[in-house]
């Protein structure tokens, strides 16, 4: 490996670095009240290190916004790759947002929560990824739709209702623990499948298995 490689490899590991601890410390002391050293403290980095790859704290939190929205487009990406059913890739899609809302709490809770209210700039980036992740679960429906599995609908509204259920539920969820994981990825799940008309035997023969880490 070169040194260039090298040196880009430790510069990306920091810049990783500093967005986890970036994430611990907005999700216990929120956005205001967080300040650039708490995150150099927590990082174990340098000022300087910090300031390398962030002009500031706004620019911070907003690369975890992005850093959470490219996750979450991945994840859903990689689960329905393999899948030919659209009925099915429906259900992995919206599952798959559920359980990454779900496991990145702290993530979660700062998409969903702490971005609201923060100023214009903060609430373009919240809406722009609101409408990427309605654009995810939109694609999938369009499919479903044009392979005759679910009767015509509006998709575009469609997606940004389940948008709207699901962020109300997991908010809730952030703030509370409740609901469960298991009955929010369940009960919900259920009810927006249902809203599409997709019959009751393919929404049982499609429950997912929860995940151990999510109990």
């Amino acid at each position: 490996m070169s040194k260039s490689a090298e040196l880009s490899d430790k510069a990306r590991a920091t810049r990783e670095r500093i967005l986890d601890a970036a994430v611990n410390v907005f999700s216990r002391k929120g956005y205001h009240a967080t300040k650039v050293d708490d995150i150099v403290g927590e990082s174990e980095t340098s000022k300087g290190s910090v300031y390398f790859h962030f002009p500031g704290k706004q620019q911070i939190f907003l690369a975890l916004v992005d850093k959470f929205a490219d996750m979450l487009q991945r994840r859903v990406a990689e689960a329905v790759a393999q899948e030919t059913d659209s009925v099915q890739r429906v259900n992995l899609a919206l599952q798959v947002c559920l359980q990454t809302f779900a496991q990145y709490r702290s993530l979660a809770k700062i998409f969903l929560v702490q971005a609201v209210g923060l100023g214009t700039v903060f609430e373009e980036k919240r809406l722009e990824l609101h409408d990427r992740f309605a654009g995810l679960i939109r694609e999938y429906l369009d499919q479903a739709v044009a392979a005759g599995d679910i009767a015509p609908v509006d998709t575009e509204m469609v997606a940004y209702a389940w948008m709207g259920a699901i962020n109300e539920v997991v908010i809730r969820w952030v703030y509370t623990g409740q609901p469960t994981p298991d009955r929010l990825m369940g009960s919900l799940r259920e009810i927006l499948l249902r809203s599409v008309g997709v019959p009751e035997e393919r929404i049982r023969q499609s429950e997912p298995a929860l995940s151990a880490e999510l109990v």
